[in-house]
């Protein structure tokens, strides 16, 4: 699929980090024009230097999502600069842990308005751009937290099940006008961020036991469905939310990587026994 975005143009929000980052460096190596949107100046032209190192034709915008008109405005650059945007993928998140009985204010607001306000404003800002022009994909991040709960993350979950609402709301909206809109729900994902704020036996004995793929996803494994779902062999494909969490939602009793350990029988038998260790 080399080459398969040749010409066009593809904006990322959280762009120059984790899931945001991993699309817009794949979607260089495919040919596209890209536009780093996210919150760190330091990381957006950091990575924008990245792209351009490679020879990609790529542009920053350091900007709140919150902020409706800054959003608005930097959609306005971005096509003066590079184009018009062919390919969106919304990345931008917080999650700040916090149990829901005690939970400040503020840490509500956060993971509501940066994950599901900011979201709205920035596939409004592009999707509105696109059905002017009767073309145009867009794919949001979502969770594995938008299908059920969470504890400790009662908001993250929340602004997750709206985010798969919004997408959902919009594909009907727009697919007469030739913009379809889909999102990826990835679980648990490996970053070096991710591993310093999660205990370790906590990441072997509950998350990777949970996963029957018996690993954590890497950014890579969330990029490629999206950049998928934006391409043209994903042309009839609207309105999706696409699991990618290597099996982790597929069931209820998941142990040890998907053993039966349920059936006193196969236990007896032999047939399950501890997993072996992966590395």
């Amino acid at each position: 699929m080399d080459n398969d975005f040749k010409g066009r143009v593809v904006m990322v929000t959280g762009g120059a980090s984790g899931i945001g980052k991993a699309n817009a460096m794949m979607a260089a190596r495919r040919g596209a024009k890209v536009a780093v949107v996210d919150a760190s100046e330091d990381s957006a032209h950091a990575t924008v230097a990245e792209l351009r190192a490679a020879g990609t034709e790529a542009t920053a915008e350091v900007l709140d999502v919150r902020d409706d008109r800054a959003v608005e405005a930097a959609v306005e650059r971005i096509e003066a600069a590079l184009g018009p945007i062919d390919g969106l993928v919304a990345s931008a998140g917080v999650s700040p842990p916090h149990p829901a009985a005690t939970m400040p204010n503020e840490n509500w607001a956060a993971a509501i308005d940066v994950n599901l306000t900011g979201m709205f404003y920035t596939l409004r800002a592009v999707g509105s751009r696109m059905v002017e022009r009767r073309s145009g994909a867009i794919v949001a991040i979502a969770s594995v937290d938008g299908f059920g709960g969470h504890a400790g993350r009662a908001h993250y979950s929340a602004s997750k099940h709206g985010v798969i609402g919004l997408v959902k709301s919009l594909a009907i909206e727009w697919g007469r006008f030739g913009v379809r809109v889909n999102a990826i729900a990835p679980g648990v994902v490996g970053t070096p961020l991710f591993h310093r704020n999660i205990p370790e036996d906590h990441v072997r004995d509950v998350m990777v036991d949970r996963v029957p793929m018996q690993r954590l996803s890497t950014a890579d494994d969330q990029a490629h469905p999206c950049l998928f779902l934006l391409s043209d062999g994903a042309a009839y494909v609207n309105g999706a939310v696409l699991a990618v969490d290597g099996g982790l939602t597929s069931g209820f009793f998941t142990r040890w990587n998907g053993a039966d350990l349920g059936s006193k029988a196969m236990l007896e038998r032999g047939l399950y026994a501890a997993p072996v260790p992966k590395g």
